[in-house]
């Protein structure tokens, strides 16, 4: 089923043209859950020809195996270190708990997290932010931590972000019949990234632009795909 989440406009502005970004709301998604079968009981009949499906890497995850309680992560004494440091903001723990930095250093290797930490505490001086993520790269920046907003049982987990995701949006496209473009996405109400899509560089900017006011909410909505569709 697919319907508007609430504060979020049904339709867009971008470089001249109209789009509608129609979430649909599902069950929740649960380890074991197997992809492919979830995008055709939530998507194959909602999608058109000309559409774009888009997925949260969350699901994508979760269903390869890539969530983990946090009572089952033990982290080490530099992760609790680590995180001490990481500013938190409204919208998500990131990285600033040690299960979730503990992660990150298996994720990304303990150098690279290191590196990034140490330049980060560097450039923070001058007033300059956002360094550590662009160091330590896409894997630590894909990884969400348990918050009091998220739907249960993953507000009691660590999951990672994605594997593979630009194979996994092909073989999406496949799946439906090539009907529609395919992006794995990570939104947020901070903004967002494409992990992995069938389209180009610049289809892939202009679906960040479509997609930045994070249509598709951060909280209990249970809407983790969507359809842009031009208007």
């Amino acid at each position: 089923m697919s319907e508007a989440n609430a504060g979020k406009a049904l339709t867009v502005q971008v470089e001249g043209s109209s789009f509608a970004r129609i979430p649909i709301r599902t069950r929740v998604v649960m380890p074991g859950d197997d992809l492919d079968q979830f995008i055709r009981e939530n998507a194959a009949d909602v999608v058109r020809d000309g559409d774009l499906l888009f997925v949260t890497e969350k699901i994508v995850a979760i269903t390869q195996g890539r969530s983990y309680l946090v009572d089952d992560i033990k982290p080490r004494k530099l992760a609790f270190f680590l995180s001490k440091y990481v500013t938190r903001t409204p919208y998500g723990i990131g990285l600033g708990m040690p299960e979730t930095m503990e992660m990150a250093l298996r994720e990304c290797g303990t150098i690279r997290i290191l590196f990034a930490a140490a330049v980060s505490a560097v450039t923070k001086l001058f007033g300059r932010k956002g360094d550590f993520y662009r160091i330590a790269g896409d894997k630590a920046r894909a990884i969400d931590g348990p918050t009091s907003g998220t739907i249960p049982p993953y507000n009691k987990a660590v999951v990672l972000g994605p594997e593979r995701p630009r194979e996994v949006a092909t073989h999406l496209k496949a799946l439906l019949g090539n009907v529609p473009e395919v992006a794995v996405v990570d939104i947020n109400d901070l903004g967002g990234n494409i992990l992995g899509s069938t389209l180009d560089k610049s289809e892939e900017k202009r679906l960040v632009a479509i997609l930045k006011d994070n249509p598709l909410g951060q909280g209990h909505q249970s809407t983790p795909l969507g359809i842009v569709r031009a208007v």
